[in-house]
């Protein structure tokens, strides 16, 4: 079956233009649900995170527990993070527009909008961030 690498940027609504974060997941077949595809994305950046247990990490959605820093996020005691909750909240996350999928600069709409798979797709996660004083 066809592996695709897929690359992702996170962005937010201070930093477009510039990626705040990129990273690559591999995915098969020639289409993928945006559903599957948060899926992927969240499992791969747990599976990194309960693997390396870095002090200041990055992920889709803010784990329970975790303090938010400049960088990213941060447990005060080292633990492992479930990749079911955080899908979950990252599901929750979408459907409550914490953040969008765009791909090629479109906008996707719902969680079974499927993505034709190509290497030069570019897929990005804008989480939005609200604005100060309004």
């Amino acid at each position: 079956m066809l592996t695709t690498s897929l690359n992702i940027s996170d962005l937010t609504t201070a930093s477009i233009g510039k990626p705040e974060h990129t990273f690559t997941v591999h995915v098969s077949g020639d289409s993928i649900s945006v559903r599957e595809l948060i899926r992927l994305r969240v499992f791969q950046e747990v599976e990194v995170f309960n693997n390396q247990q870095p002090t200041v990490f990055r992920m889709l959605v803010q784990p329970s527990e975790a303090e938010q820093t400049l960088n990213g996020f941060r447990f005060k005691k080292s633990r492992q993070v479930n990749p079911e909750s955080q899908f979950k909240k990252a599901i929750e996350a979408f459907e409550s527009n914490g953040f969008l999928v765009l791909v090629d600069d479109a906008q996707i709409e719902t969680l079974d909008d499927e993505i034709a798979l190509r290497p030069e797709t570019n897929i990005a996660f804008l989480k939005l961030v609200p604005l100060i004083g309004g």
